[in-house]
């Protein structure tokens, strides 16, 4: 599944409240041996964000821990067109590129999209849920 910021920053902060879930869904992945692939873009935002919440120590332990347990994937410069398409599609909603770019390649690889964030479902993506959402 294509994971998004949401869970791989709730999974290391404690005070982040989808602490609980996170870490639900991460034994649950573990116990279906479902694999999780992180596209460079969420590498980024998701370093950036533990970077800045949690300092270096955690965001350089987090970083390789994701460097050994996932697969990493760069998208395409389709699925940067196709993502700015997407946005235009629904101004209404506060979709971020990060978002958009990972609903485009979720759709272009055939992965639901391991998220808490509603955009996903707003736009038509298949989204992994938890064990107390199916």
């Amino acid at each position: 599944m294509l994971a998004d910021t949401g869970p791989l920053y709730a999974v290391v902060d404690p005070r982040d409240n989808r602490f609980g879930r996170a870490r639900e869904d991460v034994a649950r992945l573990n116990s279906e041996r479902l694999s999780v692939v992180v596209s460079y873009p969420i590498l980024c935002e998701s370093y950036s964000l533990i970077l800045r919440r949690l300092g270096i120590d955690r965001a350089r332990g987090w970083l390789e821990e994701i460097r050994d347990r996932a697969s990493l994937v760069n998208p395409s410069a389709q699925d940067y067109e196709a993502a700015s398409g997407l946005i235009s599609g629904y101004p209404d909603q506060r979709l971020s590129m990060f978002d958009a770019v990972t609903a485009v390649l979720g759709e272009r690889l055939g992965m639901p999209v391991w998220s808490y964030d509603r955009h996903f479902d707003v736009v038509g993506v298949e989204v992994w849920r938890d064990a107390r959402s199916v």
